[in-house]
């Protein structure tokens, strides 16, 4: 596993649980508004922690914390992921990750050898714009795939979508909610510009706590739920 970071403490990244946040080094997706550019830009990569050192660390905290997060980058990209998950599991955590959605064939993986308890994928917006808002090649059809496998899993999820205003309408934002009703959760995020992948969007902005409030009050009762975060 090549780990860029490690968080040895959250109350936000497993709803409901305490959990320490493992980051992966690597991804696929160029989006220009990520938060992380450390653990996408190789010019900007720091040095890996030694698995062994966070596998060490999580056997210790065993009493202290509930869970881990796996998140990046993108870790469906990591060779060693299901080993490194079955080693968190046989400690007794749960486990939780983070994805783009890009690889469904190792989400599948994942799901069928139980070794996943939370899953949370980011939907970068409607298909047909994703190249653009992703910053790389993308195929539809995976990210609809992944979609499904999640929502038919059986296990706990939510889709999110942070709200960058130069890239999304609220037209898009409802065809982002329609392709997910089948989905059990979905968060719109914020963009807070602090640290970004491409400096000209350290200049860009999300909608209104109040706009965003307006659309998820009309979209009330109807699937998936909508929450602002």
């Amino acid at each position: 596993m090549k780990i860029g970071g490690l968080q040895k403490f959250s109350l936000i990244d497993y709803p409901g649980r305490i959990s320490a946040v493992v980051f992966t080094q690597g991804c696929n997706f160029r989006c220009p508004y990520c938060h992380n550019p450390e653990l996408v830009d190789p010019a900007q990569y720091g040095p890996l922690l030694p698995e062994e050192e966070v596998l060490s660390f999580l056997a210790k905290r065993r009493s202290k914390l509930d869970a881990v997060t796996v998140t990046g980058g993108e870790p469906t990209l990591q060779p060693d992921l299901e080993r490194f998950l079955g080693e968190i599991k046989r400690m007794g955590y749960l486990a939780k990750i983070d994805t783009n959605g890009s690889m469904p064939g190792v989400l599948e993986r994942l799901i069928r050898g139980r070794l996943i308890d939370y899953l949370a994928m980011d939907l970068k917006g409607p298909l047909e714009k994703y190249g653009k808002i992703a910053g790389a090649e993308v195929k539809p059809e995976k990210i609809r795939k992944s979609i499904e496998l999640i929502t038919q899993s059986g296990i706990e999820h939510e889709f999110r979508t942070t709200v960058v205003h130069s890239l999304l309408d609220f037209q898009d934002i409802s065809i982002m909610s329609e392709l997910l009703n089948k989905a059990r959760l979905y968060v719109l995020q914020r963009f807070v510009p602090l640290k970004t992948l491409d400096k000209i969007f350290l200049t860009d902005a999300s909608f209104s706590p109040k706009e965003l409030s307006a659309f998820q009050k009309n979209r009330a009762g109807r699937r998936p739920r909508i929450i602002l975060r």
